[in-house]
């Protein structure tokens, strides 16, 4: 289990990274997962793979995937339980593909040094890929030692994004003693699904244009803030603090 990130100091805001597209970029490795657990599970190539860069939660894009390649509606449900055990297991077989294949996107490791290093804020993620996937992104490139992932929120908590926010503020409410809500989390994502969390979750959002989604699209969205990337490491800590100024953040 990752350390607390937070070594002194009350903690007053939440933070939590996106991983896909905002942190690191692993090429076609998760798609690749899809297409040998599809395989696997309903015994016919996959023709169709889910859409890249949407930021939809895995149990989303894996019925979808299911259903875009013929699976009628209830089998896709009787389906969805044996893929989710299976992709996990077929991505974690492909750990070196993430590692050659994949990459930190620019800034983003200064980035998440800086906010794990702030004594006040909690670091950790909200993301769309299920738990055993995002620790295996963020391990192969040494991200999991900035972010407490044991309050974070995975789409095998809950495939309705929107609902992560809670689920991590919960979990590190009751680990820091600190009551997180709209006016002390912050999501720092790329998609227009991060920032539709952010809206019907109850956080601020930090927006990055690192993905493939326009910075003018995520300013039309709702997002509270939109960078061009993460290469400004006292820009974001400082729209951090403004958007948590309700926390009492100096």
């Amino acid at each position: 289990m990752t350390a607390p990130v937070t070594s002194g100091g009350e903690a007053r805001a939440l933070v939590l990274w996106d991983i896909d597209r905002t942190l690191v970029y692993v090429g076609e490795v998760d798609r690749t997962a899809y297409r040998e657990a599809f395989a696997e599970v309903v015994g016919r190539p996959a023709e169709r793979l889910p859409a890249k860069g949407t930021g939809v939660t895995m149990p989303l894009a894996i019925r979808g995937l299911l259903e875009d390649n013929g699976v009628s509606a209830d089998e896709a449900e009787a389906l969805l339980p044996r893929m989710l055990e299976a992709v996990p297991l077929r991505f974690a077989a492909h750990t070196e593909d993430v590692r050659n294949l994949g990459s930190v996107l620019p800034g983003a490791m200064q980035a998440l040094k800086a906010v794990a290093a702030e004594p006040d804020l909690v670091t950790t993620v909200l993301t769309g890929n299920l738990e055993a996937n995002a620790l295996i992104k963020l391990r192969v490139f040494g991200m999991d030692r900035y972010v407490d992932a044991a309050v974070g929120g995975f789409s095998s908590d809950d495939a309705h994004r929107p609902a992560l926010v809670a689920v991590a503020q919960g979990r590190a409410g009751e680990r820091y003693g600190t009551v997180f809500d709209l006016g002390n989390t912050v999501i720092v994502g790329d998609s227009l699904e991060d920032v539709r969390t952010g809206l019907e979750g109850g956080a601020r959002v930090i927006a990055v244009a690192s993905g493939t989604t326009s910075a003018d699209r995520l300013v039309e969205a709702g997002a509270d803030v939109v960078l061009p990337d993460l290469t400004d490491a006292a820009r974001l800590l400082q729209e951090i603090r403004e958007l948590t100024t309700a926390a009492g953040l100096r």
